[in-house]
């Protein structure tokens, strides 16, 4: 039965295109009180009617006026009700405080050209990473995000590296965390009114993936056992990776950079609401 009292959170929305040339809204709520996920359609004469900003990632809306499926698990919206709205992500202030935190890691690195060319990347496309997210909706799916998942990544890998006998190359395991996920500045776009999060077009034409793009301005540079982490940190062919952690004989760190990355994904700040409560 329709529950007009429930509350949802927003998990993603995005607006493509019917066969019949019309607009179709997807969006995916979570339902507050037990965790589980509704998949909604909207037709291009609802979207006209409801601001998109509505429908932020973070949001808590209610269900006005909606059709359900028998499983109560698939629905077509047609009015909904604002409850809360969510931040977008870090605020500008918040940007440039963990920008500077995350750029600090620089001066850690030992090695001279790599030292060079992090700075000069970073300082080439500070407004993009200052900005983007980390994922559409897995995690960190908010403005800044992406500088705050490679900031929780420096900090497991120095915490474990300090804590284990085996002999890492600090400047490698460093920079690895810092550019594994880099790709996704040009990866993603996100409106920074709406907080919207979507994948650059442009991008998909010429690159296959962010890890790609990681793997190759590394080996392009030189640093080929960096690219080599960033090409195994997804772990498995399936979830994306260049290289499958399957395979024999691998290198330690290239585990240890993908385990560190799932910590961050897993139990990181990977949601505005987690920023929200700190």
């Amino acid at each position: 039965m329709f529950n007009t009292d429930a509350i949802y959170e927003v998990v993603v929305f995005s607006i493509g295109d019917t066969k019949a040339g019309t607009k179709m809204g997807k969006l995916q709520l979570k339902n507050t009180e037990d965790d589980s996920i509704l998949n909604c359609i909207l037709w291009e004469e609802t979207l006209n009617r409801i601001d998109s900003r509505v429908f932020r990632t973070g949001n808590l809306l209610r269900l006005i006026s909606a059709s359900f499926n028998e499983k109560f698990n698939n629905c077509l919206v047609s009015a909904v009700e604002l409850v809360k709205e969510a931040k977008i992500g870090l605020s500008p202030e918040e940007r440039e405080k963990t920008y500077s935190e995350l750029t600090a890691y620089f001066d850690k690195i030992k090695n001279e050209k790599l030292h060079s060319f992090l700075t000069m990347f970073f300082m080439e496309n500070k407004e993009r990473i200052k900005i983007m997210p980390a994922a559409k909706v897995m995690h960190h799916n908010y403005v800044g995000g992406l500088m705050v998942h490679t900031l929780e990544c420096l900090k497991f890998a120095e915490m474990n590296m300090d804590l284990s006998d085996y002999k890492f190359n600090r400047d490698n395991i460093l920079a690895a965390c810092i550019l594994h996920d880099i790709g996704k500045i040009f990866e993603y776009t996100v409106d920074l009114e709406s907080g919207i999060i979507d994948y650059d077009e442009n991008f998909r034409k010429e690159w296959i993936s962010h890890s790609q793009y990681g793997f190759s301005i590394c080996m392009t540079e030189g640093f080929k056992e960096i690219a080599k982490m960033i090409a195994a940190h997804h772990g498995r062919s399936d979830w994306g990776a260049i290289i499958d952690l399957d395979q024999k004989d691998l290198e330690p760190e290239l585990y240890f950079i993908h385990l560190i990355d799932n910590l961050s994904a897993k139990f990181g700040k990977i949601s505005v609401s987690q920023l929200e409560n700190n």
